[in-house]
């Protein structure tokens, strides 16, 4: 192995995905799986190639590197903080931690790559606990989880390791320690990489995936079947019968398999290891933290909401006989939430669009109620709370909507009541969930994946007022008016 690491090669930069792949199997031994396994994966080489290849440097390169537990997400993190270090002459990297023993981690894999032949070569200097520094100008240092630690930083890689354990703030304060720079005639663009699990729908990661996915930030997300090593003769996906025998046949459907028979690299999780690991935990642990497909939801108000079953894409044709309901949670610094429903005769609900704003009057939400594209509803399910009246008009907001022509419905119920409809609607005991979302409703649906209880006090049964109970209070308001049945009062006021 020795004649293949001439320290010549290093001047040669590899110009495409193929070289830099052959660079890492020649000098770091690396085999890195190309083809993704899962739907909608990608594989971990291609997050390396994004973080080393720096094109189009006018568009923003910051990106989301979603990954199991195990993945190998903070080692290629080093991986590529070594190909910058040695290819790119002068920049400046920071490693930014969920914790310092975080950060260490990937330090010392850093440490590991340049403790090995002609990679020293190119060190100057001592390797300290917290810096590495190279000949050519370039280096790379840890920073510590504080406001001062990172606003004192100007480089241009910032790369956040289980960014789901950071202080908020500092992660703010992150965001601003990133400028370009002319590398060794590269221009290489101020980002940001952010490497983690997702271990909370509620947590800084869903945030920063949700964001990714509105193509503010590239994506890379794998899971353990994308990086499960060889799987040979010895692991069986299914009997003679056809049956599937394998734990980890519901995911993988014998793409392992498929991969090793086209010769495309293997990773570096032993098929053996991953089915122990899956039968230590539970399943929400282990499609959050090791299948990567969403995140765990022991807190969550409503685990009965699953994207994939209750949200849709198009809305089937209008029924005769369907009605047109709303709901509506009243805000004015915190935002006004509408709902549009219908409601079909097999009383199927289709929660069809929303309005969310703050800082604005209720006359003008009722105009725009009025004037939207949709049927005016029948009825609004709203706060009973809305009936009291204001200190400053006089009037209540309930009040305020049947003079804008309006009808409301007020019924009063706990909210745990309230929930347990909607709960009822999304998986009901016996038969196919009744409540279906349009997919244009985003707020609504982050806020049933967020709705949550605070972790910090398991005995209660009060969710956490934290921005996401909104949405949710206007679909509970609207459910409660429609389900639990009602008696006209004077007016259009419907109680």
């Amino acid at each position: 192995m020795s004649d293949r690491l001439d320290p010549i090669a290093f001047a040669h930069r590899p110009l495409t995905s193929d070289e830099l792949h052959e660079w890492l199997r020649v000098h770091l031994d690396l085999l890195l799986p190309r083809q993704a396994l899962m739907l909608g994966h990608a594989a971990p080489f291609d997050y390396l190639c994004h973080a080393f290849f720096e094109v189009d440097p006018t568009r923003a390169r910051d990106c989301v590197v979603w990954a199991n537990r195990g993945g190998g997400k903070t080692f290629l993190a080093a991986v590529a903080t070594a190909l910058d270090l040695v290819f790119k002459p002068g920049i400046e990297i920071r490693i930014l931690g969920g914790s310092l023993e975080q950060a260490r981690r990937m330090h010392n894999h850093l440490r590991a790559i340049f403790a090995r032949a002609h990679f020293a070569e190119l060190v100057q200097g001592r390797i300290t606990e917290k810096r590495l520094h190279l000949l050519n100008g370039s280096s790379v240092e840890l920073l510590a989880q504080s406001q001062t630690s990172v606003r004192g930083t100007r480089v241009q890689k910032l790369r956040c390791d289980e960014v789901e354990l950071f202080d908020p703030e500092v992660w703010e304060a992150a965001q601003l320690t990133t400028r370009s720079k002319d590398c060794g005639g590269i221009l290489v663009s101020g980002s940001i990489e952010c490497l983690s699990t997702m271990h909370l729908p509620y947590g800084l990661m869903y945030r920063l995936v949700a964001e990714a996915r509105e193509h503010r930030r590239a994506l890379f997300k794998w899971g353990v079947i994308d990086v499960l090593g060889s799987c040979g003769q010895a692991h069986a996906c299914r009997d003679d019968s056809g049956e599937p025998v394998c734990p980890l046949f519901s995911a993988c459907q014998g793409r392992a398999k498929q991969r090793d028979a086209s010769g495309q690299p293997p990773g570096h999780i032993d098929v053996h290891d991953a089915m122990r690991q899956q039968q230590r935990v539970c399943e929400s642990t282990w499609d959050a933290e090791m299948l990567c497909s969403r995140p765990r939801r022991s807190d969550c108000v409503l685990p009965e909401f699953n994207r994939d079953v209750h949200v849709v894409s198009q809305i089937p044709p209008e029924q005769d006989g369907a009605t047109w309901i709303g709901g509506m949670d009243f805000g004015i610094r915190a935002p006004t939430v509408v709902l549009w429903a219908r409601v079909d005769p097999d009383g199927h609900v289709f929660v069809i669009d929303e309005r969310v704003a703050s800082d604005v009057i209720l006359s003008q939400h009722a105009r725009a109620i009025l004037e939207a594209c949709w049927p005016v509803p029948e009825w609004i399910g709203v706060d009973p709370a809305g009936k009291g009246r204001s200190n400053q008009t006089g009037i209540s907001d309930v009040q305020t909507l049947i003079r804008a022509g309006l009808r409301c419905r007020a019924r009063r119920t706990s909210v745990a009541e309230g929930l347990s409809l909607v709960r009822a609607r999304l998986r009901p005991a016996g038969g196919q969930p009744s409540l279906h979302i349009h997919e244009r409703c985003a707020q609504l649906i982050e806020s049933l994946e967020k709705y949550r209880y605070p972790a910090e006090n398991p005995e209660t049964l009060t969710p956490v007022k934290d921005g996401s109970d909104h949405a949710v209070d206007a679909l509970r308001y609207m459910l409660v008016n429609l389900d639990r049945g009602y008696q006209t009062s004077s007016g259009n006021y419907l109680q």
